[in-house]
């Protein structure tokens, strides 16, 4: 929904905020200005929060920025919508290792079945221009993402920190009992060493086992 700048209403679960009630998410969405060739649509940017509620999280992964190939980003990380081909890198590394502890991968490449079971899919930037790859890391959405896990610190969560990007945040992540994964990115720079063969879904869902919680379904939506 758009306010009477264009600038979108935050979604309401986490329009508390400090980022949102500061007012700085509009400040960004000003500077963007021309919306021409920015991905994801306007209208999904904030769609990672839309579908995980505070409350709801139980998990959080956190990617860089949207990917900047039209038609792939649809505002949660990794996740490209489901008419995708073929999958961006990252996501087949994230498949490999997901054969590898389950013997079998979604069967495309949209991952809004894990935000319904309350995995929280958050880039650190909500934006990019088509075909510039991080071009607005440095626009502000950062702070997004320091609030966003300040307040999922408030009781035990899951955190996978995939890359010195994402292990950048370390410590807006505060409070005892979180498991914290932490190994290098899936990307195909990366992954060989020490994302492949960490196990982080097996690893999460025997975490949330141990505290009596249902595991969550990595593969079939």
């Amino acid at each position: 929904m758009a306010g009477p700048k264009g600038d979108l209403t935050p979604p309401a679960a986490w329009a508390h905020l400090p980022f949102f009630r500061d007012g700085r998410d509009a400040a960004i969405l000003n500077r963007i200005g021309d919306w021409s060739d920015i991905l994801p649509p306007k209208h999904q940017i904030y769609a990672a929060l839309d579908a995980a509620a505070p409350d709801d999280v139980r998990v959080v992964i956190l990617g860089q920025d949207p990917y900047p190939t039209p038609g792939n980003a649809h505002g949660l990380a990794f996740s490209v919508a489901p008419d995708v081909r073929p999958l961006p890198a990252s996501l087949r590394n994230i498949y490999k290792e997901l054969q590898d502890e389950f013997g079998a991968v979604p069967p495309n490449g949209d991952l809004r079945f894990w935000a319904r079971q309350g995995v929280l899919l958050l880039n650190t930037a909500l934006t990019v221009p088509a075909h510039h790859a991080g071009a607005h890391a440095k626009f502000g959405w950062t702070g997004l993402t320091a609030d966003v896990l300040n307040a999922l610190s408030d009781r035990p969560r899951a955190f996978l920190l995939w890359g010195r990007h994402a292990q950048a945040f370390r410590p807006h992540i505060t409070g005892d009992d979180h498991l914290i994964i932490e190994t290098a990115h899936p990307s195909p720079l990366s992954a060989r060493r020490g994302f492949f063969g960490s196990r982080p879904f097996s690893k999460v869902n025997a975490w949330l086992m141990a505290r009596g919680q249902t595991p969550l379904n990595w593969t079939s939506p």
